[in-house]
């Protein structure tokens, strides 16, 4: 009985489409042990949310879900030569087989997605099929997205400090000054002076409030080797959407070599980020040890603040001083000779107004703009 209502479902969207489509307007559902196959487009214009048993997509023809209503399936299958094109979101709520062909959608289209909803599993994921479009989760901590383009399947591990409402990722072999799927662009002249370079071939945007971390890896497609001789110099970046530049995401781990490798990000919120991608660190191209200094800052007009001469090459340098147990003291960027003995960060310091006490320093100088770190002691007086 089940098979012959399936049958006429089939042959009304038949009739009814010239042989394009199957049109639903309301009254399907599939039920368990059912076994559908779609050899034909889905134009869905109804709720159809509450099924069970599997529905695949098949064959050579070019097959899209459209409709006003996203479908969600139970157990998803595809097997088709030319993909599965989503003109409105799709999901699925148990399990996605992926044989051959890809999910694909128009990517500057954000709100189309295909979605593995609850605890529901994929299996067969490849570069021959995969989804091209943006993938979304729910209720989950950690997930592997099976995101990529149209040639390669380039996933995104996604591991939170707790469950997302809702996740969602997609991955772009796009260069981000340039992107063709986003009407912002994202350049990679704008960045934290500790960055050298940002990857310019492919991100990836990601979306979850919850703290995470992400994994991503590199090809020989990805030309890592623009960026950095020296794998331990990688770093995850994203584009910051408040201060509008590319910001150090962290790298807690990272193996491999210029041709394939992985690297794993610090923690941050991927929401605050628009896209994220790898970059490299900042290598100083020299680092040398500059005079120590002896600091008095008593007001007699000698050694009361700490003068770097060198610094006057520099237009972007930054001074850190460090007590003898490596707390951070002071921090200025562009320094000027502010530093008398006082701290100004907010720490552990005691007594700030009093100032430090008397003992040894150690300071760090980036010359940013030159690609020169100093380093030394000071002695304080007090």
């Amino acid at each position: 009985m089940k098979s012959f209502f399936y049958s006429i479902c089939f042959l009304v969207g038949c009739l009814a489409n010239a042989q394009t489509a199957l049109y639903h307007t309301g009254d399907m559902q599939f039920h368990a042990g059912a076994q559908v196959g779609f050899h034909t487009s889905f134009i869905n214009d109804a709720p159809f949310d509450q099924n069970l048993g599997l529905a695949g997509f098949y064959g050579s023809n070019f097959l899209n879900i459209q409709g006003s209503v996203s479908p969600v399936f139970y157990d998803f299958e595809i097997n088709a030569d030319n993909g599965l094109i989503l003109n409105t979101a799709a999901s699925a709520t148990n399990s996605v087989n992926f044989i051959y062909g890809d999910i694909i959608s128009q990517k500057s289209l954000q709100d189309i997605y295909f979605g593995l909803l609850a605890d529901a599993m994929y299996t067969g994921e490849s570069n021959v099929s995969k989804i091209d479009s943006y993938a979304l989760i729910t209720n989950q901590q950690a997930y592997s997205f099976p995101v990529g383009d149209e040639t390669q399947l380039r996933p995104l591990i996604l591991n939170s400090n707790s469950a997302n409402l809702t996740a969602r990722c997609a991955y772009f072999f796009e260069n981000p000054n340039s992107p063709l799927s986003f009407s912002d662009i994202f350049d990679t002249g704008e960045r934290e002076r500790q960055l050298d370079l940002v990857n310019t071939k492919e991100f990836w945007r990601v979306e979850g409030s919850v703290p995470s971390t992400v994994t991503l890896s590199w090809n020989l497609r990805s030309e890592i080797a623009n960026l950095t001789e020296e794998t331990e110099n990688l770093l995850v970046v994203g584009w910051n959407k408040t201060l509008r530049e590319w910001s150090i995401l962290g790298n807690s781990a990272v193996s491999g070599d210029a041709s394939n490798g992985i690297i794993t990000s610090g923690t941050f919120v991927p929401d605050d980020y628009d896209i994220i991608t790898i970059g490299s660190l900042l290598v100083p191209q020299d680092r040398l040890t500059i005079d120590n200094f002896y600091l008095s800052p008593n007001g007699d007009g000698i050694n009361d603040a700490l003068v770097i001469e060198e610094l006057a090459l520099s237009s972007q340098n930054e001074l850190k001083i460090y007590d003898r147990n490596g707390l951070l003291v002071f921090q200025k960027e562009n320094y000027t000779n502010e530093f008398t003995g006082i701290s100004n960060v907010d720490n552990l310091v005691i007594n700030r107004e009093a100032g430090l006490p008397g003992g040894v320093y150690f300071y760090i100088v980036n010359m940013y703009d030159l690609g020169y770190e100093f380093q030394g002691f000071l002695y304080l007086a007090q």
